[in-house]
């Protein structure tokens, strides 16, 4: 069913509502939660290893990101994927070459069998390098290959699940490096100006990009004045400290309603936990060699069992 469907039937209300009693999560301990990380860690050097090809770096770096998301805060039916979400929290990943991370927490959460984590960037695999649409690969809802785009798409969603009194909140990730792109600056005029107050978004602050420190690249200046100038309300957390995280995404899911977009600025290290891809851009790109593989599956304990 399609958003201008719903919009247009007098049963829209209704069925949203129904949707949205049907759809909880249940809220995992931070002990939980951190052993889940320690296992999607795993995955992610397994993943790009296995085809030697991917983004290791961001993906270790966002990994209590995308835990904390989808198993403490997300409103969300893995067994019941729809494409509109109806009824249902939505997250867009913008800087779509972090996907082993996504990945790997999508099937832990039950969208698709572990096992198929194996086939990542292979012939024929669902698991594109960036998340695409048209394999049908349950959870991902737009393809982010090209960088600045998901802002965009988040505030469309966001605005369509106003227009169907649907309550439920629309949640974006991207890169500090990728909001070097204009797009995403139109984007966050839009919301302001449109008063999107049911989007959170989220910056990866990690300072690095594929060429090196964005300092070095391209000065990102005082990103929270900037975006309070965009008429956003914005927060900061440690993306890398999973109690933290949550209590800033907490506090985020307060102000949304009060007429202003959300945003939050993450402080994270590149390749957090493999101290040797740590805090560098080398490692943005770059695949593991065996001996490297089994120097950071050391570091990763196997909580729940590799795929």
């Amino acid at each position: 069913m399609t958003t201008e469907t719903l919009s247009s039937s007098s049963s829209a209300e209704t069925l949203v509502q129904a949707r949205q009693k049907t759809i909880s999560t249940v809220s995992k301990s931070t002990d939980e939660l951190k052993k889940i990380g320690s296992q999607v860690r795993r995955d992610i050097v397994r993943m790009v290893h296995g085809c030697q090809s991917g983004h290791p770096g961001g993906s270790l770096g966002c990994t209590e990101f995308f835990v904390a998301l989808y198993f403490h805060f997300l409103k969300h039916d893995a067994k019941k994927f729809t494409m509109d979400g109806v009824g249902e929290d939505l997250f867009f990943l913008s800087n779509g070459h972090i996907s082993p991370v996504w990945y790997s927490v999508l099937a832990h959460a039950g969208y698709f069998p572990k096992k198929e984590l194996a086939t990542f960037r292979k012939l024929n695999s669902r698991l594109q390098g960036h998340p695409t649409t048209h394999e049908g690969l349950p959870g991902i809802r737009m393809a982010s290959g090209s960088l600045g785009q998901g802002m965009s798409v988040a505030c469309g969603s966001a605005l369509a699940k106003k227009l169907n009194k649907d309550s439920r909140l629309v949640f974006s990730l991207h890169g500090d490096g990728e909001i070097q792109e204009g797009q995403i600056w139109e984007a966050a005029m839009f919301a302001s100006a449109h008063k999107i107050d049911n989007l959170i978004s989220t910056i990866d602050w990690n300072g690095q990009q594929i060429d090196g420190p964005t300092d070095k690249v391209m000065p990102l200046g005082d990103l929270n004045a900037k975006w309070t100038s965009f008429g956003w309300d914005v927060l900061q957390a440690n993306g890398n400290n999973i109690e933290e995280l949550i209590s800033v995404i907490e506090e985020a899911k307060k102000h949304t309603g009060k007429g202003k977009p959300v945003m939050i600025l993450m402080k994270t290290s590149m390749g957090f936990g493999v101290d040797f891809m740590a805090g560098t851009h080398k490692w943005h790109g770059i695949a593991p060699n065996d001996e490297q593989l089994q120097k950071a599956l050391a570091q990763l304990p196997e909580t729940l069992g590799d795929y």
